[in-house]
C-alpha cells in the first residue's frame, strides 16, 4: 500500500479534527475580521494552495458578501507593488500545507515591509515561517500529508478555507452540511472506490475535470493529483465551458470527471451526451441520483446526502485522487515518488 493511499483513505478521520479546531477558533477568527475593519479577502498560495484558494475566494464572494480574489504566489512575490491597490484593506489569507512555501513567505516579508497588512495563515505543521509572519495563525497538523503528492491536505485545507468563509458569513447551512458530509465519509469511500477503480482501469491518456463555481478551483486541483501522481495530460474546465475549444481533445482516449449539480439538469444532461458521443468515458458525481442521466455516463458516483454545493467538493475530490491512484497502478508508477516533484518548493 502506497502512502498516498494511506493518507487519501486518512483524509476524514483528520477532518473531523479539522471541523472541531476551526469550530473552536470561530470567535477568534470573527474577532480579529472585525479588528481590522476588512474591505475584502485575498487568498494567496502556489500549485494545490492556489486552486483551494480560487474555490475559497468564489466562495467568500458569494457566502460572506465581500470582495474576494485569489493570487498565485510567485505572481505576488514578483509584482507586489502591481497589487497594492487590491490588497487596500484586504484580509489576507495564506493556506499552505508546509508553511515554507518559498515564493508565499517571501511575498508576505515584501508586502509587511512595505506598510501594515492583516494576515492570517493556515498550515498543517506547527510554528513554520509563514506562522510567525501572521497576525492569526491557524495549524493543522493532523492533516500533512508526508508524501510528495497532497491529498488529505487538499481536502483538509478546502474545508478549513470554507468554515472561514461560513464564519465570515455566519452561513450555517454550510457548517452543518460540512459535519454530515463528513459523517458519511467511511462509508462513502468504502462503496465508491471499487467502482471507480474499475471505470478508470483503461489506457486512457487525457483526463478532464469539469465543475462550476465553489467547485472550479477544485477540480483544478483534481487535474493537478491527476498529472502529478498519473503523468498524464489532465485540464479543468467549467462544465458547459469545454464546448468552447476543449471539445476538440476529447475522445477515446480521454477520461472526464464531472460535478453535475440540480440546477440546469437538461443541458447538463446534454453535454454528458454529447462527450459521451465523443468516445470518451465519464464519470459524474451529484449529490442525489436523479442529477445525473445514467445512459450518457459510464460511472454515477453519488454521496449518501443531499449537500451544499460548495460542501459537495469533499466527496468529490476523491474521485480524482482514486482514479489518479488506478492509473499510476496500471502504467507501473509509485505515486509516493513522482518524477521531478518535491514535497514543496524552495527557491
Amino acid at each position: 500500500m502506497s502512502l498516498t493511499y494511506s493518507e487519501i483513505k486518512q483524509q476524514y478521520t483528520a477532518l473531523q479534527q479539522t471541523y472541531d479546531y476551526m469550530l473552536s477558533k470561530r470567535q477568534e477568527i470573527i474577532a480579529y475580521a472585525k479588528s481590522e475593519s476588512i474591505t475584502s479577502v485575498t487568498f494567496v498560495g502556489c500549485g494545490s494552495s492556489y486552486c483551494l484558494s480560487e474555490s475559497a475566494a468564489f466562495s467568500t464572494r458569494l457566502r460572506a458578501g465581500l470582495p474576494a480574489s485569489a493570487l498565485a504566489g510567485g505572481d505576488l512575490m514578483l509584482n507586489p507593488e502591481r497589487y497594492s491597490t487590491l490588497l487596500d484593506n484586504t484580509l489576507l489569507v495564506a493556506p499552505s500545507r508546509s508553511g515554507s512555501t518559498s515564493e508565499v513567505v517571501e511575498a508576505l516579508r515584501l508586502l509587511q515591509n512595505d506598510k501594515p497588512i492583516a494576515v492570517l495563515t493556515l498550515s498543517c505543521v506547527t510554528d513554520s515561517p509563514l506562522s510567525k509572519k501572521a497576525n492569526l495563525s491557524l495549524e493543522l497538523p493532523w492533516a500533512f500529508d508526508h508524501s510528495v503528492c497532497q491529498t488529505r491536505t487538499v481536502t483538509n485545507i478546502y474545508v478549513a478555507n470554507l468554515m472561514l468563509t461560513a464564519f465570515l458569513g455566519n452561513d450555517e447551512v454550510v457548517i452543518a452540511d460540512i459535519q454530515k458530509a463528513i459523517n458519511q465519509g467511511e462509508a462513502y469511500m468504502a462503496r465508491v472506490e471499487s467502482d471507480i477503480r474499475k471505470a478508470a482501469d483503461f489506457a486512457w491518456t487525457n483526463a478532464v475535470v469539469l465543475a462550476d463555481g465553489e467547485l472550479q478551483g477544485l477540480a483544478s486541483e483534481g487535474a493537478i493529483a491527476l498529472t502529478e501522481i498519473a503523468k498524464v495530460q489532465a485540464h479543468s474546465y467549467h462544465l458547459l465551458d469545454v464546448r468552447h475549444g476543449p471539445m476538440v481533445t476529447v475522445g477515446p482516449d480521454t477520461l472526464v470527471i464531472a460535478a453535475i449539480t440540480g440546477n440546469g439538469t437538461e443541458q447538463q444532461r446534454n453535454l454528458m451526451r454529447d462527450i459521451k458521443g465523443r468516445g470518451a468515458t465519464i464519470i459524474a458525481f451529484a449529490d442525489h441520483a436523479d442529477a445525473v442521466a445514467t445512459e450518457h455516463v459510464d460511472l454515477a458516483v453519488i454521496s449518501d446526502n443531499r449537500l451544499d454545493v460548495a460542501v459537495q467538493g469533499i466527496p468529490f475530490i476523491f474521485i480524482p485522487q482514486i482514479v489518479a491512484l488506478t492509473s499510476a497502478d496500471r502504467q507501473g508508477i509509485n505515486p509516493d515518488q513522482p518524477d521531478g516533484l518535491v514535497a514543496w518548493v524552495k527557491l
